[in-house]
């Protein structure tokens, strides 16, 4: 079961628990299951069909260029990242 690291910001959504486990083989089904047990994280997550913008997921430690199709393995762990910007 992947191991969800909870970004600061959306703690108080998670009754300030900084790590979740939950079922899921890909980012989309990750988010249903945080979503199942924390009412409103999604709409902090996603925009429709997709990510948020300026928001990146990364899969143990490689960052996902498929967003939420991206398949999760089994006890993984999944970092959503703000994105940085800067030059």
């Amino acid at each position: 079961m992947p191991v969800v690291w909870i970004p600061a910001s959306l703690r108080a959504l998670t009754d300030q628990r900084e790590t979740i486990r939950v079922d899921g083989t890909t980012v989309r089904e990750v988010i249903e299951q945080l979503e199942a047990r924390f009412p409103g994280i999604k709409a902090r997550l996603c925009e429709g069909d997709s990510l948020r913008r300026g928001l990146a997921v990364a899969i143990d430690a490689e960052v996902s260029r498929t967003g939420l199709d991206q398949t999760v393995p089994e006890n993984s762990e999944v970092h959503f990242l703000p994105a940085i910007g800067g030059g």
